[in-house]
């Protein structure tokens, strides 16, 4: 059997084979966690103040509903307020999941490095 042979044969096997996770992959896992509330917050929150403020914008320019150009720039400019402070919101939520998950990761990290 060929070399190139048996280590396609121990890539299968790895493959298929039962993962036993590490510490490493614990570590990238807590991360992700720490992370995910405030990004799924920012997505979610970005996405609904875009609509907002295109469809004040739709209003007023009176593409959508015609005579209310006072409401549309009150709703777009209530869609560019969200569109404005998503990141500072995302960063409030990112340090608050860093702070909640830190005594986890650090130890997890000090251990990993001391081995």
């Amino acid at each position: 059997m060929k070399e190139q042979e048996k280590k396609y044969i121990e890539k299968l096997m790895g493959n298929y084979g039962e993962k036993t996770p590490s510490k490493l992959d614990e570590l990238k896992a807590l991360d992700k966690k720490a992370k995910r509330g405030a990004n799924v917050f920012a997505y979610i929150f970005g996405i609904v103040g875009s609509l907002v403020l295109g469809f004040g914008m739709c209003v007023a320019m009176e593409v959508i509903i015609a005579e209310y150009m006072i409401a549309g720039i009150i709703i777009g400019c209530l869609g560019l307020l969200m569109v404005s402070v998503n990141y500072s919101i995302y960063n409030k939520l990112l340090i608050k999941g860093k702070n909640k998950y830190a005594g986890q990761i650090l130890e997890l990290s000090n251990s990993i490095l001391n081995n």
